[in-house]
């Protein structure tokens, strides 16, 4: 196992905190795109700010305009413009469909933990947000690539042990750090799933919780009887 950057101090204690099993499977999963929908509810709040989003990449940056003059929005004012979308809607997001269905029915076989790069600020409206969502998961609010912080969850939990996310880069940080953890790419919103680049690790591709929750279930029973 390899690990790229060390671990924020208050990803660390969040860690700490945790009680897993090394008795039971270890589910991690991303929230944005994954149990939440990050896209449709940021472009409802680019809306209301007078912006409007082009879906032509797999990126914010670049792809936001101003909808009167079009003129793309520069880089430092994105973040300004993030920020505020975190702040006033991390805790109203709406869930995706099938998320806590699925996720309560694997939580009797598996631990499960939302590993999330929501702003520190934020990390409790997302708790909130999880819980009157049917998904009162233990959530760590991380910074960065998640191959560090998966790799001390991945520590402390039993196998096999899956990781979820949207975002190719933290897929293949966790694929580095953690050596047999099996990949899940979820990808919620359609538009999106089309643009996104696939994971160079070996991976399952999916939007659909049904189907994610099936091969997770396989994976288990097929280490169960191995």
């Amino acid at each position: 196992m390899t690990s790229s950057s060390p671990l924020d101090p208050f990803v660390t204690n969040q860690i700490a905190a945790l009680s897993l099993s090394k008795d039971r499977p270890l589910i991690v999963t991303d929230a944005d795109e994954v149990l939440f929908q990050f896209m449709a509810g940021l472009e409802a709040f680019l809306e209301r700010q007078g912006y409007e989003i082009t879906l032509k990449s797999f990126a914010i940056t670049g792809n936001v305009r101003h909808r009167e003059t079009g003129t793309v929005v520069e880089p430092a004012d994105m973040k300004q413009l993030l920020g505020g979308f975190f702040e006033e809607e991390t805790h109203r997001l709406d869930p995706v469909e099938g998320a806590a269905d699925a996720l309560a029915r694997l939580s009797d076989e598996a631990d499960i933990v939302v590993l999330s790069n929501v702003p520190f600020a934020q990390r409790d409206a997302r708790a909130r947000s999880l819980t009157d969502s049917g998904m009162p998961y233990p959530l760590v609010a991380n910074s960065g690539l998640k191959g560090p912080a998966m790799a001390s969850l991945a520590n402390l939990g039993g196998r096999p042990v899956f990781f979820l996310d949207d975002i190719p880069h933290n897929l293949q940080s966790v694929h580095e750090a953690v050596s047999d953890v099996h990949l899940v790419h979820f990808v919620a919103d359609p538009r999106l799933r089309k643009l996104v680049p696939s994971p160079t690790a070996e991976h399952v591709s999916s939007g659909d919780w049904d189907h994610t929750a099936e091969h997770i279930r396989d994976r288990i029973r097929a280490h169960v009887t191995a």
